[in-house]
């Protein structure tokens, strides 16, 4: 599933926009934005699948390293991340409190985030954006 962002330039019509919109939205999520956050949607949804790839690798590798066959791992990462996104986008929710929706006091998960912290995961991600 695609999305599609796009900024209208100063001759485009409202009618030249709307038309873009339909089409686009044929295919996936669109919406127009200013034309000085287009480098801001290039950081996020352009380069986002190389992240959600990145990650995806390194969970796969978490699970071989824990013992799963390597299919097995990337498939059940692949899951674990097309379920996330799905619920995230069919909830009104915060990402953050669906992540605390999913963090049993003293758990395993709890745990592992704080792992992630202690790395700077958010960090790493946020300069990713702004450095590309």
């Amino acid at each position: 599933e695609g999305a599609t962002v796009y900024a209208t330039g100063t001759h485009a019509l409202v009618e030249d926009g709307q038309l873009l919109e339909q089409l686009m939205s044929s295919v996936g999520f669109c919406t127009e934005v200013e034309e000085d956050l287009i480098d801001a949607v290039t950081g996020l949804s352009g380069s986002g699948p190389a992240y959600a790839f990145m990650a995806l690798d390194a969970l796969a590798d978490g699970g071989v390293k824990m013992g799963l066959p390597r299919r097995l791992a990337v498939r059940l990462g692949a899951q674990a991340l097309l379920g996330a996104a799905k619920m995230l986008l069919d909830s009104e929710q915060h990402p953050g409190q669906l992540k605390d929706n999913v963090c049993s006091p003293g758990g395993a998960t709890i745990h592992a985030l704080h792992f992630l912290e202690s790395g700077g995961f958010r960090s790493l991600l946020i300069n990713a954006v702004e450095a590309s």
